[in-house]
């Protein structure tokens, strides 16, 4: 068994049991209580009240000319909170849970998160039609309905939903408590940079910190939901497999794939004709027309029997004393009978002359040189071709 640190990256065995968390009263009570926050945030806004007041004097205090030495740093720390960079790092990582555990309820969870977060803090920033503090034009005005989009904080709420599904994901409480904690800095990080640099007021921070937390606090509402999206999609996975396994199977089975042709004939059949054959048969079918030499089908006499052998010779239906031949005997009465449908010594002896040894065949390629002819160039042979050249003349 491994012991060093990388044995935690090998994929499970089988899909771990991981406790799901559930709608608890705690849980419960902590989404109202942020719910609440939220709609409060909301109606100050709208109202005008002492929060756009505060708002106002954060952003005429200038943070990032108090404080020029940060700004450097902050441009990119601000990275974290900005949905694209932070949801490609956080799905490659989760993406990984995925194949360890055998699962694909950390992808999923992060696509519904990432969801619900667009849904309703894009609704929001829409419809109030907020202005940021680079383009506000009246000093102590909420500057809404103006066609602007940054209330709530959009960085802000992405850092806590994007960090803070980490913490939801975790499979240890000691892992949960650690992961729960940073992700908490990082968005307050986040959204207090967002103050500093002056993209937003420090209203829209508070309400991306409580947009974000309301959606992490809901999360186990969708967890039923969750859950047969990732059977639908294992089922869907399955299905296809089993169609291309089909797909692949029928293909290795047709006559004229490789997989087909390799295959061994079934007993009892012929390798080439495909007909079946009674088993313990060794004889070989003799063709359909044999040539043969005339000279070798005459007799000493000049004459030839029926099947061009000569009269007394074994299988000529002769005997040798000019007599007929038993049929059943091939070689005479005291030769072997015959069993009917097996072709005697002579159908053997035709079938094997009737193909010719690979060393008496034909050469497929001819003789003699290949190469054009050429007026200034002589022969190899001593000057005499042994075959006519296209084009050319023969020498005598």
């Amino acid at each position: 068994m491994r012991t060093d640190i990388f044995a935690r990256l090998d994929r499970e065995p089988e899909p771990p049991k991981i406790e799901i968390p559930r709608m608890s009263r705690h849980r419960t009570a902590l989404f109202g209580g942020t719910l609440v926050f939220y709609l409060a945030i909301v109606v100050a806004v709208l109202a005008s009240s002492w929060l756009v007041a505060l708002d106002w004097k954060v952003m005429l205090f200038r943070p990032y000319q108090q404080w020029p030495e940060l700004h450097a740093f902050l441009d990119y720390y601000v990275v974290l909170g900005q949905r694209g960079p932070t949801a490609v790092m956080v799905a490659a990582w989760l993406g990984w849970r995925s194949w360890r555990q055998h699962t694909l309820r950390p992808l999923l969870t992060l696509g519904t998160s990432l969801l619900l977060l667009n849904v309703s803090v894009g609704a929001v920033k829409i419809g109030l039609g907020r202005l940021g503090p680079h383009y506000a034009t009246q000093i102590g005005s909420a500057e809404l309905f103006a066609g602007g989009d940054i209330f709530p904080s959009g960085h802000t709420a992405n850092a806590v939903v994007t960090w803070g599904i980490l913490a939801y994901l975790a499979t240890t409480p000691r892992a949960r408590r650690y992961l729960s904690a940073l992700s908490a800095f990082v968005s307050l990080g986040v959204g207090l940079t967002t103050v500093y640099i002056g993209t937003h007021w420090l209203s829209d921070v508070l309400l991306g910190w409580a947009a974000g937390l309301l959606i992490m606090l809901g999360l186990p509402w969708f967890e039923p939901l969750i859950t047969r999206a990732e059977i639908w999609i294992l089922s869907v996975r399955n299905s296809w497999r089993a169609r291309l396994a089909e797909r692949r199977g029928g293909a290795a089975g047709s006559p004229g794939s490789p997989e087909a042709a390799d295959a061994p004939a079934p007993d009892g059949a012929a390798p080439d004709s495909g007909a079946p054959v009674p088993d313990g048969s060794d004889s070989v079918a003799a063709p359909a027309a044999v040539v043969r030499d005339p000279e070798a089908a005459e007799g000493q006499d000049g004459t030839r029997t029926g099947d061009g052998t000569e009269p007394g010779a074994p299988g000529s239906g002769t005997a040798a004393h000019g007599g007929p031949q038993d049929p059943a005997r091939p070689g005479g009465a005291d030769g072997p009978p015959q069993v009917p449908g097996h072709p005697g010594p002579t159908a053997r002896a035709r079938a094997h002359s009737a193909h010719p040894v690979r060393s008496e065949r034909t050469p497929l390629a001819p003789a003699g040189s290949r190469r054009p002819p050429h007026a200034d160039r002589t022969p190899r042979n001593g000057g005499t071709q042994t075959r006519p050249v296209a084009g050319g003349t023969v020498s005598p």
